[in-house]
């Protein structure tokens, strides 16, 4: 019995040990190194003990689905140009599985994330040379680059600075100094949003000259694309699924954002106001209802 627990302990130690390792390595872009065939360890284990067999197969399983959730995690850039703050993000950022690429200048970053596109954008804004703002504009512009979310992470706090930033095309503005779990808390709710944007129905839905086909994530006005930032394309989808209906700016966020993002009214009749520029003459079709929210206009 002595003898079963010493190797149990031991290869359970391995198998830990073996995690480590494709952790910091999945981490540095490199190869995994090889581990011992789990079958051939499992025998071993049999003929030491009987149950140690279905013991060593929980612990393989526990690995393998461990590595499995790490390779799944979204590649995140970080443009930032204060060195302890990059560290700091870029830190607990691996500390929970996602894969980080750290870049400390505006001009860096733009051409850093048409090369990797990454899942997810965290933008300082006081960048020297291209400050994030540009830096935003460009990436919206960009076909290849449009649709990546970004989160704007700064020490501009003004009112007039979160406007700005939301109608760029950000999907969140965090102030600093900043809370590194709030941060977390953030990027994971704007991902989550990445999926249900395109699983949210397959049917196109066609009102007027509009056409929005989620399945695509993508809003055409008379056969032309119109580019929208993923805020504004579920604002769009979400009023335009049941004309008529009006919704109140509660119950825009709970849809669009989800329940823990942190944003307020004035940010909802933002993005309103940024979708009727886009739609052009098709704008009209949002409609405010004072003292109540939105609506797609019925019978256009």
């Amino acid at each position: 019995r002595i003898l079963f627990y010493k190797a149990l302990i031991l290869y359970r130690m391995r198998a830990f040990l073996f995690v480590l390792l494709v952790l910091f390595r999945i981490r540095q872009g490199g190869e995994t190194t090889p581990f011992p065939n789990p079958e051939h360890v499992g025998q071993k284990l049999t003929n030491i003990h009987p149950r140690s067999f279905s013991l060593w197969n929980t612990a393989k399983m526990t690995t393998i689905k461990t590595v499995m959730s790490i390779q799944e995690k979204a590649h995140i850039l970080v443009v930032e140009d204060e060195e302890d703050i990059l560290e700091l993000i870029t830190y607990n950022l691996r500390k929970e599985g996602y894969r980080v690429t750290g870049i400390s200048s505006g001009e860096t970053g733009l051409q850093e994330a048409g090369r990797i596109k990454p899942d997810l954008l965290v933008l300082d804004l006081m960048l020297p040379g291209i400050d994030g703002f540009e830096v935003c504009l460009q990436l919206k512009k960009a076909p290849q680059t449009e649709r990546i979310p970004i989160i704007m992470l700064t020490a501009k706090g003004e009112e007039a600075d979160i406007v700005t930033g939301l109608e760029m095309g950000a999907d969140d503005y965090i102030t600093k100094p900043f809370s590194p779990r709030i941060l977390l808390a953030r990027i994971k709710a704007v991902l989550r949003r990445q999926p249900r944007c395109r699983a949210i129905d397959a049917d196109i839905i066609t009102l007027n000259e509009i056409a929005i086909d989620p399945g695509r994530h993508e809003v055409r006005i008379s056969g032309k694309v119109v580019l929208l930032t993923v805020s504004e394309f579920r604002i769009l989808q979400y009023l335009a699924g049941t004309p008529g209906r009006v919704f109140t700016r509660d119950q825009i966020v709970k849809a669009i954002h989800e329940t823990d993002f942190a944003v307020t009214a004035r940010a909802v009749d933002v993005q309103i106001v940024g979708l009727r520029k886009k739609l052009g003459q098709q704008g009209s079709l949002i409609e405010t209802v004072r003292g109540v929210g939105y609506r797609f206009k019925e019978d256009p």
